[in-house]
């Protein structure tokens, strides 16, 4: 069984996104839309099956560090886990503030920040490429002598606490301003006004912040999302929007040393001959959030083919041991592709319908394949020809709907 804490936590996460929602609803604060919600935690998952693959890679060469050329091997106790707690916190705040500061890293990370709302499932919003930019930032922690399991768990906490920071719900809370991170300071992290970004890099502890010169108190509320908003629902896509725009701009540099320089520099710089640095702008007054409507009875479907969806994700990484690596690219596959199918139908994309008629037939076909052991054979072959002709009926019965209903967003389109 994974014992991972942020694996064994999923559950606690949606309990208190649907607490945060009730308390929103009496705060009168609409931060949260069902799309955009829906890609964030699309991010997450992706994140989380990637990472099936590339925490190989993190784990396995600060293991290798840690077992050949450590300068010495911490016993584990309370005291040195809290002194590794203080230390990883410290070794991420270099992680994050170098992946804002560096262009290539920033591909990584600007995942986490592209959403234009600021809700709990934001935390979610997580890099599937991050991994590969900062994993070295915790190697001198192999060097001092912390075993491979004890940075696991601790940077497993790390990233639970930071979940519970991402959220409008909370304000203010006093003392603990003066060295932790609180939503207050982690509000100005996700603002994409000028004097807020790049402000407010740590983890659990604001100290770092304070210490090294980017710390910013909240002042306004702060708008979310990133300067040049990546403007879609497809979880793949923004993954790799920023990769794609630096292809672009890469393939307008002259030559090799502006081409080094624009890796490696800040998020918006260009070599003069081409303008010079993109400083941010301030956010216009008429700006509007990007969104896409489509009718209610397909945000219910999503919905549903969601929460099967989360099952299915939530058995793979409560399982992960007992799958080879075969079916470990498979399964993870096929959660990816739902993803992406998902955020198809809500960008109403001409492709949309085949496609979800095909990832059904795929998917009840793999939970026939995956939990034929869980079932007896009559009973799951009667509950999967339910769950496909639900599926399938409830597509058909919306086409003409949809087809109405960006016929009557045309007209008002046209008519305004």
């Amino acid at each position: 069984m994974n014992l991972s804490p942020v694996v064994i936590a999923i559950p606690i996460y949606f309990l208190l996104m649907g607490i945060e929602l009730i308390v929103l609803r009496f705060q009168e604060n609409p931060s949260y839309r069902l799309n955009d919600a829906i890609t964030n935690i699309n991010l997450g998952v992706m994140s989380q099956v990637t990472g099936v693959f590339i925490k190989v890679l993190s784990i396995g060469v600060y293991t290798l560090v840690f077992e050949n050329f450590a300068l010495m091997q911490i016993q584990s106790n309370i005291w040195t886990f809290l002194l590794l707690f203080f230390l990883y916190d410290f070794c991420y705040y270099w992680a994050h503030r170098m992946s804002h500061e560096i262009n290539l890293f920033w591909g990584g990370h600007v995942v986490h920040h592209s959403s234009e709302e600021y809700n709990l499932s934001v935390a979610l919003r997580q890099s599937s490429t991050q991994t590969l930019w900062t994993f070295f930032f915790y190697l001198p922690l192999a060097l001092i002598g912390f075993d491979p399991i004890s940075l696991v768990l601790v940077s497993g906490l790390n990233l639970l606490y930071q979940f519970w920071i991402h959220t409008e719900a909370i304000d203010r809370m006093g003392f603990l301003e003066k060295f932790m991170n609180t939503p207050s300071h982690h509000r100005v992290h996700h603002g994409r006004n000028p004097k807020y970004i790049d402000k407010n890099h740590g983890g659990t502890f604001i100290l770092f912040d304070k210490w090294f010169g980017t710390f910013k108190e909240e002042e306004e509320r702060p708008t979310y999302g990133i300067t040049t908003p990546v403007k879609s629902w497809n979880p793949v896509w923004v993954n790799i929007s920023h990769y794609s725009s630096m292809k672009e701009e890469l393939g307008q540099i002259h030559n090799w040393k502006d081409r080094i320089r624009y890796l490696f520099k800040k998020p918006g710089w260009l070599p003069d001959y081409l303008g010079g640095y993109r400083a941010p702008k301030e956010v216009e007054p008429n700006y509007e959030k990007f969104t896409t409507t489509m009718p209610n009875p397909l945000n219910y479907y999503v919905f549903f083919q969601y929460v099967l969806l989360m099952g299915l994700t939530a058995f793979f990484l409560f399982n992960l041991d007992t799958f080879g690596i075969l079916s470990k690219i498979l399964i993870s596959g096929l959660i990816v592709w739902s993803t992406v199918s998902f955020s198809g139908i809500f960008e109403q994309s001409k492709w949309y319908h085949v496609q979800e008629v095909l990832r059904i037939t795929i998917f009840s076909l793999f939970i026939w394949y995956v939990g034929g052991e869980m079932l007896s054979e009559n009973i799951m072959w009667i509950v999967l020809s339910v769950y496909a002709f639900v599926s399938y009926f409830w597509l058909w019965l919306n086409l003409n709907t949809v087809k109405k209903f960006q016929a009557q967003i045309q007209n008002n389109t046209q008519n305004a």
